[in-house]
């Protein structure tokens, strides 16, 4: 029934989107699960890391991805908060390659581009999309998990034309 599942994420460290998506075949994807994993502000950061790191673990290892999806960070302005999606980032790259699972980082344009050929796309519009144009069944109500789902369907459509170009 289904042909592949990926896990997309979302990082950061107070807030991460954690989607797995399975890609069926003659039909659009369908969410198998997705939620957002939140820390808390008064938690030291080693602890608000080992939270995420166990979260992102047991889903790779509950849902059995044949890969993971991640947005790649956006270095911005604010350095302190890019350094903490860093941490985040690292600490999702080390779960999967101790599951053994690739990784394909997406940069949030590519993501949006690849969900609805808009680069600006707002957050509204590409949970919309999701739902509406690429008929995603499940797609969740909350942000964050949400931008997980995009990653993971970017993936499922980018990857096939990565691997085309090897």
């Amino acid at each position: 029934m289904f042909e592949r599942v990926v896990v997309g994420i979302d990082p950061g460290t107070a807030a991460t989107g954690l989607a797995a998506v399975a890609e069926r075949t003659g039909a659009g994807p369908v969410v198998l699960a997705a939620a957002t994993v939140r820390t808390g502000a008064g938690t030291a950061e080693p602890l608000r890391l080992r939270t995420l790191h166990l979260a992102v673990t047991e889903a790779l290892r509950l849902h059995r991805p044949q890969a993971v999806a991640v947005e790649r960070l956006m270095w911005g302005r604010n350095t302190g908060s890019a350094m903490g999606v860093a941490r985040a980032t690292g600490v999702v790259l080390l779960a999967a390659a101790q599951e053994g699972i690739p990784v394909t980082e997406y940069g949030p344009l590519e993501v949006k581009m690849a969900v609805t050929g808009d680069g600006t796309a707002r957050k509204e519009d590409v949970r919309r999309m999701l739902h509406r144009f690429l008929k995603v069944e499940g797609v969740p109500s909350q942000p964050d998990a949400a931008d997980a789902v995009a990653v993971a369907v970017c993936h499922l459509h980018q990857a096939p034309l990565k691997a085309a170009l090897r």
